[in-house]
């Protein structure tokens, strides 16, 4: 009997670059301000009906964006969870393969395929909501040290940070890819339905997935360790937590997406890993396999 889990490889994924955002929120990383909720629009006076003959065409549907990476499986589509059935199924299956333990340990289980979904469409946006990651806060501190010469406002990413990663990588690797795909693959009206209810009507998940895959994987690898900067706020209230104040120092790693920040904050080890294990990803996932070149590596000085 195969064992069904709801895309967990991809949840897994998720995992680990929220080991990273939560180390980015509780240990250097600005708190973003709350985004602001999109308004319906303004009120406006109620317009008298046009009349028939004055009245414009109808407007063509615009046709929905092609599907470039479809997802096949040779099993029977698996229908969405009824309202009895809401999420025990998903629950009990990724528990089935990766243990009790490491469920409790990693994953917010409520709404985990929504989490999911959410999150992977963030990774590639400039900002990845917490209230929406699937995983728990990462345990302990981002580790700093300072740089020699010492500049004014200016630390490093400790060396020791990414051994915070490290259970976490190796919990990833050892899930198999052909079997976490087929999961994803089976249970993959879920992610459908979840993506179309985020506000993406007639759009395809797994289209989306492979994109944001693409972005992770043209993630630069600068050399380490990384400089970040401490943002000075003006006020005559002392900051009570100046670490979450900390930004990359060069720009062009700040303007990265959020998704490809945290993969920078896992270190450059687990970074290399992480990339091997979205390659395989993306091959299973896609038709042709075919991802984009990883970039050069920087010189070393």
């Amino acid at each position: 009997m195969k064992k069904p889990a709801a895309g967990l490889l991809l949840a897994l994924i998720v995992v680990v670059l929220g080991g990273a955002y939560y180390a980015y929120q509780h240990g250097y990383a600005p708190v973003p301000a709350p985004e602001p909720v999109a308004a319906v629009g303004p009120e406006v006076a109620a317009l008298p009906p046009i009349p028939a003959d004055n009245a414009a065409a109808p407007v063509a549907p615009v046709p929905e964006p092609a599907i470039r990476h479809p997802i096949e499986s040779a099993e029977a589509p698996v229908a969405a969870p009824s309202a009895d059935d809401p999420q025990d199924r998903v629950v009990a299956a990724v528990t089935e393969l990766v243990g009790r333990k490491n469920v409790l340990t990693f994953l917010q289980v409520d709404e985990l395929v929504r989490r999911v979904v959410a999150t992977v469409d963030n990774l590639a946006r400039s900002h990845a909501p917490l209230t929406l990651w699937p995983v728990n806060p990462a345990p302990g501190r981002f580790i700093t040290t300072d740089p020699a010469p010492a500049t004014p406002g200016e630390t490093l990413i400790g060396a020791d940070n990414s051994l915070r990663y490290a259970p976490l990588v190796i919990f990833l690797e050892s899930v198999d890819t052909a079997r976490a795909v087929a999961f994803y693959t089976r249970l993959y009206p879920l992610f459908q339905t979840a993506y179309e209810e985020l506000g993406f009507p007639g759009r395809y998940f797994n289209d989306r997935l492979v994109a944001v895959i693409d972005v992770l994987l043209s993630t630069p690898t600068p050399a380490n360790p990384l400089r970040v900067t401490l943002v000075e706020v003006k006020g005559s209230v002392p900051s009570v937590r100046p670490w979450v104040r900390y930004e990359f120092s060069d720009p062009a790693l700040q303007s990265l997406t959020a998704g490809q920040k945290m993969l920078l904050r896992t270190g450059e080890v687990n970074q290399r890993r992480l990339t091997a294990k979205l390659r395989e990803i993306r091959a299973a996932i896609t038709r042709t396999g075919a991802a984009p070149p990883a970039p050069a590596a920087p010189a070393r000085p």
